[in-house]
């Protein structure tokens, strides 16, 4: 009897232990877990700003127009998705940029194309800038154009370097776009892959073999706006973020 008594007795201690442990458990995931489209307290002491909130569409507008696409572009599951076959068009950033650091998540499905321009000036007829490439390499025709035509190249211009980290169609890529001064760099999921200097002989080189050839003050230094490009294939984009820097 009097171990009966004694084991009913700590038998709610018990339950209530339990329970509180299994809820620091609980509360242990699910701070493991990434928050995505939210900056660190540190982030917005060192300067970093969201592009996109990760609920609405608000920064971006359509090249040349005030207004967003109507059509082909829409928020999903907490990311900007552009539709395949949406025609929704280009987006920009509402603001412009000069010595920056850009960095988002992106991820594509088998076959498919987009990415990434910065150094878009309105005053050209076209949505032209510099491209950070986007690509699934192996199956998209693209992929099979050279080097430069890949992940993480300046598109067109510039390769990125060999056995770069690229993840498969449907798995998250991490990109960064460092620019300062006439410096700029291409990263993929933590590792540098291109690095260039704007006006360099080996720019002018590239651009002169390029389809942007004639295209005046291409492959300069110049303050522009932000670009995530419709190539008629569904991509996704999260986390977009950028830090102002200072001139190098």
């Amino acid at each position: 009897m009097i171990r009966s008594t004694i084991s009913k007795s700590y038998s709610p201690i018990i339950c209530r232990v339990t329970g509180l442990t299994l809820a620091l458990l609980a509360g242990a995931v699910l701070a493991a877990e990434p928050r995505h489209n939210e900056l660190t307290a540190a982030e917005k002491i060192a300067g970093w700003k969201l592009l996109f909130d990760g609920k609405t569409t608000q920064g971006w507008r359509s090249f040349k127009k005030q207004t967003f696409p109507a059509q082909g572009w829409t928020v999903e599951d907490g990311c900007l998705k552009c539709i395949a076959g949406g025609h929704g068009g280009d987006i920009i950033s509402l603001d412009t940029f000069d010595n920056f650091d850009l960095r988002w998540e992106w991820k594509l499905p088998p076959g498919a194309n987009n990415g990434v321009k910065y150094f878009i000036t309105e005053e050209r007829a076209s949505a032209i800038g510099h491209e950070y490439q986007m690509l699934d390499d192996a199956l998209h025709p693209d992929g099979k154009a050279g080097a430069k035509h890949t992940t993480a190249s300046f598109y067109d211009v510039l390769p990125p370097k060999e056995g770069k980290p690229l993840k498969p169609p449907g798995q998250w890529n991490t990109s960064r776009v460092l620019v300062q001064g006439n410096h700029v760099e291409h990263w993929l999921n933590g590792e540098l892959v291109l690095v260039y200097e704007l006006g360099s002989d080996e720019v002018k080189a590239g651009v002169a073999a390029s389809k942007f050839k004639n295209v005046a003050g291409f492959g300069t230094h110049i303050k522009g706006h932000i670009l995530l490009t419709e190539h008629q294939d569904e991509a996704w984009f999260r986390d977009v973020k950028i830090r102002e820097l200072p001139a190098k």
